[in-house]
């Protein structure tokens, strides 16, 4: 017999088939829907996040009064712990795993007394190490003292690398030695070569280039790891809007891009050695409307993909398929 509510079903999905924003390219990513367990967690705004791929772990970085600034997820979305310490607005994070341990790199963008540092913490939120001067805004003539430093990148090797300039005065890619010391530091505030406006998030591939998200400039620029030589800049995909986040997939064939005014993650195909080219979006994920998605990293075993969303307070976990 004729089952009616099999018939609406079956059209329901023909038509979202057939209207699937996915036609004609192949899906990259699925959202998982039950990470993290426990959403209500989030209570200010996820501005950063950054994944620990050996330990399974997921830290999140957010703002506001009285709320904790980091927590520490477990990858299946369970909440393990946070920590408040010294952190007053956290930017920019990073995990940074060696033989013997790992630790955690936060930006602080905050005005008052622990502002415009990056700090180096323990796991559990022990602070370890403090780089510019807590509470002073820098100038763009002394290397290690920095003015709203917008993200961080640490090597294996523990050589590290900061844009610094989330709007303040300092428009600057620096990069410095496993002790602290400059090896060299690129960039003024403008938009020619080399130049930049808002640096906000930095990333290193597996051929020794160095990538920024120029927001300001709605452009990436690409850096020699080495010698801090310019060697392109992509700004073809970006005339909608600037990128807000730049991050390798696990096999350093895409970057992905997080485009925060218009609600959208960008993939791009990451060029081989050689020329830089210009860009080419092969995929998009768009995001619900008023998400801003600010932040991204990737989990570098799994390839899962974490967003920082200031506008919808949460961290979302996607999945390759």
């Amino acid at each position: 017999e004729f089952d009616y509510y099999m018939f609406i079903l079956y059209s329901q999905v023909l038509k979202a088939e057939y209207f699937s924003p996915w036609r004609g390219e192949q899906q990259m990513y699925k959202l998982d829907i039950g990470w993290p367990k426990t959403p209500e967690r989030f209570t200010g705004q996820t501005f950063c996040v950054a994944v620990d791929s050996l330990h399974g772990l997921v830290y999140v970085g957010q703002r506001g009064d009285n709320v904790p600034k980091v927590l520490v997820f477990s990858e299946e979305g369970y909440f393990l712990h946070s920590w408040n310490d010294t952190v007053e607005m956290p930017h920019g994070i990073f995990v940074w795993n060696t033989a013997t341990g790992s630790s955690i790199w936060i930006t602080d963008v905050g005005t008052g007394k622990y502002g415009h540092t990056v700090k180096q913490y323990s796991p559990l939120g022990k602070l370890m190490q403090v780089l510019g001067t807590p509470g002073n805004a820098g100038s763009s003539l002394i290397p290690l003292q920095f003015d709203q430093p917008a993200e961080i990148f640490v090597e294996e090797t523990g050589e590290i690398y900061v844009v610094d300039g989330d709007g303040g005065m300092n428009n600057r890619l620096l990069k410095l030695s496993d002790d602290y010391k400059e090896i060299w530091l690129t960039g003024t505030n403008g938009s020619g070569i080399g130049q930049f406006k808002i640096p906000h998030s930095v990333t290193v591939d597996a051929f020794g280039r160095v990538w920024v998200a120029d927001r300001g400039n709605k452009r990436i620029q690409v850096f020699d790891k080495v010698t801090g030589e310019w060697l392109g800049s992509w700004s073809g995909c970006f005339s909608e809007d600037g990128p807000y986040s730049v991050r390798f997939t696990a096999d350093y064939k895409y970057l992905i891009v997080a485009q925060l005014n218009i609600n959208r993650l960008a993939i791009l195909a990451a060029p081989p050695v050689g020329s830089i080219g210009d860009c080419v979006v092969v995929h998009s994920v768009q995001l619900a409307d008023e998400t801003k998605p600010h932040l991204v990293d990737v989990d570098m075993r799994s390839g899962a993909l974490y967003v920082a969303e200031i506008g919808a307070q949460q961290v979302q976990k996607y999945v390759p398929l």
